[in-house]
């Protein structure tokens, strides 16, 4: 039994020194893998780049270069990338910067999520910590440029936001919440809004809001509006009747609104909701279990008419098909570029097809264009279309008002192959 013990262990010794050897040779090949002269990392490289003098003076170093290992990125013979990066620029980033990115990310930041890492940093130096190209919001407004000139113009400044952008979220990704949040909505206001004095639960009429999104009548990055409320509030909000569309605060289901659906809405908004209802068709969200929220916040709005979001936006979650296809388009019908659905279409209801604004496509179309000058080619209701005998020869004949991956709007890239679909005697 003992010498059975003695061979076990000098197994485990010998497994143990073999192991060392191997990683001892494994680190020895990694780090002079390109049998470089001694002393020559780093500073042989530099014997060319004589510009990097300038950057190894700078107050962050990328720890490579501060340790010359200008090989840990770069192959110094040629590679399949640019630069001579040893492999993709974001798999070079993640040999040791893998645990950036959440594993099951809920949300993650378009730049990390292409791979383009040095869109905020410098591989090599850089004057702002983390190798950042620049410092604080200054970064992020350079690409979220609308956001950056709302925050300061707001007058009234959320102090976090003017602290930086940090302080609510990761500028990789998020394993919590949507938006890059550090945490979601309320979690991250609890941190320092505290619901439980007296002046909070006064602030909102006493209801109980504490799990509640606070998002929904905040804008979290500032407004012109006290209490960073949304600068367009639902006047019921903005008079502190709250209790106009929910229950009283000491209910049981405070939050509980008044009636389901669109019913609510017809309490203040009677004659849009006649309006509506008197027509032909009618845009099916309005009768869904939702109603007019399907479109609308309740509460307060960046947009105007209170909508969740622009009008492209809100227009795309359904028809997100019809967005993209104008994303594609080679010629850009300006009413979508521009985020105006209703220029064509009525929102609620239209006794006309699609919900358009106008009965006659041809009148609806020379609202922008003069189609009289445009073609010499016959329109109107006398004009049948040779390949369907219900059908007229109007705009929507030749062009599709949404966008196609030809010019013009046109459903073929050879316009011969368009015309001959009914002149069929000019075909080759």
């Amino acid at each position: 039994m003992k010498g059975e013990g003695m061979n076990y262990r000098y197994r485990i010794l010998l497994l143990f020194l073999l192991a060392s050897s191997l990683l001892f040779v494994t680190l020895a090949y990694s780090q002079d893998k390109f049998k470089l002269k001694p002393g020559a990392k780093g500073k042989l490289c530099q014997n060319c780049h004589v510009n990097f003098e300038e950057k190894m003076k700078k107050p962050y170093l990328h720890t490579p270069v501060k340790t010359g290992e200008c090989s840990g990125c770069h192959n110094p013979h040629s590679s399949s990338h640019g630069k001579l990066l040893s492999s993709e620029l974001n798999k070079v980033c993640y040999r040791c910067h893998a645990a950036m990115v959440p594993e099951k990310a809920v949300s993650s930041h378009k730049v990390v999520a292409e791979g383009e890492c040095t869109k905020c940093h410098d591989p090599h130096s850089a004057d702002s910590k983390f190798n950042l190209l620049k410092a604080g919001n200054e970064l992020c407004y350079g690409c979220h440029k609308t956001m950056g000139e709302s925050i300061e113009k707001a007058k009234f400044k959320h102090a976090p936001v003017t602290k930086g952008c940090m302080g609510c979220h990761n500028p990789h990704g998020s394993a919590k919440a949507g938006s890059l949040l550090i945490e979601g909505v309320p979690s991250l206001c609890l941190k320092c809004h505290k619901t439980d004095t007296p002046s909070f639960k006064k602030q909102h009429l006493n209801y109980p809001v504490t799990n509640s999104r606070c998002t929904s009548c905040h804008n979290p990055h500032g407004s012109d509006r006290g209490g960073i409320l949304y600068n367009n509030v639902h006047r019921p909000v903005a008079n502190g009747m709250c209790n106009q569309c929910h229950n009283e605060p000491t209910s049981p289901t405070p939050f509980a609104t008044k009636k389901p659906g669109y019913e609510l809405c017809r309490g203040c908004h009677s004659n849009t909701m006649n309006d509506i209802f008197s027509k032909n068709r009618m845009h099916w969200p309005v009768m869904s279990k939702q109603g007019c929220l399907s479109c609308h916040s309740p509460h307060a709005s960046t947009e105007g008419s209170l909508l969740k979001a622009p009008l492209t936006s809100v227009c795309g979650t359904c028809h997100g098909d019809t967005i993209e296809r104008q994303e594609r388009a080679q010629t850009k019908h300006p009413p979508i570029a521009e985020g105006n659905c209703t220029a064509c279409h009525v929102p609620h209801s239209s006794d006309n097809s699609f919900l358009m604004n106008q009965a006659s496509v041809i009148e609806l179309c020379g609202t922008c264009h003069d189609w009289q000058k445009h073609s010499t080619h016959p329109i109107g209701e006398k004009i049948i279309d040779p390949r369907n005998k219900n059908l007229t020869v109007q705009c929507l004949t030749c062009h599709r008002s949404h966008g196609t991956e030809n010019k013009y709007f046109v459903y073929t890239a050879v316009i011969s192959d368009m015309c001959t679909q009914c002149h069929a005697e000019f075909k080759r």
